[in-house]
């Protein structure tokens, strides 16, 4: 198991700048934020993405995932809930058609600078999309997805998320056997899963080889608040165990977008208190 770090702790920091304060505290792999102020697709040209993909490999990273699950960059007057508009089962087309270009552009942004896997959620069930209907929408929306990721060998990670339409990992285990494409498991937030009450090694087992990507946090008790690993009630013994019985060889990516404020301390205390059980 490699322990990497989020750039969407770094948002008030350029993502070169991101780059380079990960490599230097310690970690061997990034999970670059598909949004602004990082790597937005609509906002990156050839020339950047050459950049990124040419600094990564001075660095000598690893690039754990490439987190495509907000795109603030595409409001110019964010709706109240913007953090996962649009979505892939947004009640307006257009929204629907944008998400879908969005996330095929992550997609070609994975393969350019050797990411393995992208993370995107479901979205929420807005007005006029009941969960039958979001469910027709959703297989629909998928289905370019998974074939252009099949096409560049990019998997992708479903995140399960509190309130969105797959919201638990048993919903995702469900899609990933209804949809029978190799390319699509889970970027499994574990902090999400003590969130939502579930057992966190039960989710692990579940996923099990369908996990392209661990997000981890602390969590304060079951609210959605992530926290420093080690400040809050998340159970490290168990989660190391559960990995181990899947022989869990990916990535563990501490994500702290939380601390926008101060994340080169974040991410140091992290990589502190996560050496004492994933030893790097």
């Amino acid at each position: 198991m490699k322990l990497a770090f989020s750039t969407n702790a770094f948002t008030r920091f350029p993502l070169l700048e991101s780059l380079r304060a990960i490599k230097s505290i310690g970690y061997s792999g990034v999970e670059i934020l598909a949004d602004v102020p990082h790597a937005y697709p609509d906002s990156l040209d050839a020339s950047a993405i050459s950049a990124i993909a040419r600094e990564i490999e001075r660095l000598d990273l690893a690039v754990s995932n490439i987190n495509s699950n907000t795109a603030f960059g595409y409001w110019r007057d964010a709706p109240p809930e913007a953090y996962f508009e649009p979505s892939l089962i947004s009640p307006l087309a257009q929204h629907r058609e944008d998400r879908t270009r969005l996330i095929l552009k992550s997609l070609d942004l994975a393969k350019a600078v050797g990411a393995g896997n992208i993370a995107i959620t479901s979205g929420r069930m807005l007005g006029g999309m009941p969960p039958d209907k979001a469910a027709r929408q959703f297989a629909e929306s998928l289905r370019p997805i998974l074939d252009r990721a099949e096409q560049l060998a990019i998997n992708v990670g479903i995140e399960c998320e509190p309130g969105l339409f797959v919201e638990y990992a048993v919903e995702l285990r469900e899609w990933i056997d209804r949809l029978d494409c190799p390319r699509l498991g889970s970027n499994l937030d574990v902090g999400h899963s003590q969130v939502l009450g579930e057992s966190i090694p039960q989710a692990i087992r579940l996923l099990n080889d369908r996990i392209w990507n661990l997000h981890i946090e602390d969590i304060p008790g079951r609210k959605h608040y992530h926290l420093i690993p080690g400040q809050g009630s998340l159970d490290w013994s168990a989660l190391k165990t559960a990995l181990v019985s899947i022989d869990y060889r990916r990535f563990l990516t501490v994500e702290l977008y939380t601390y926008p404020h101060d994340p080169h301390n974040a991410a140091e205390q992290s990589l502190s208190f996560l050496r004492n059980y994933f030893p790097v």
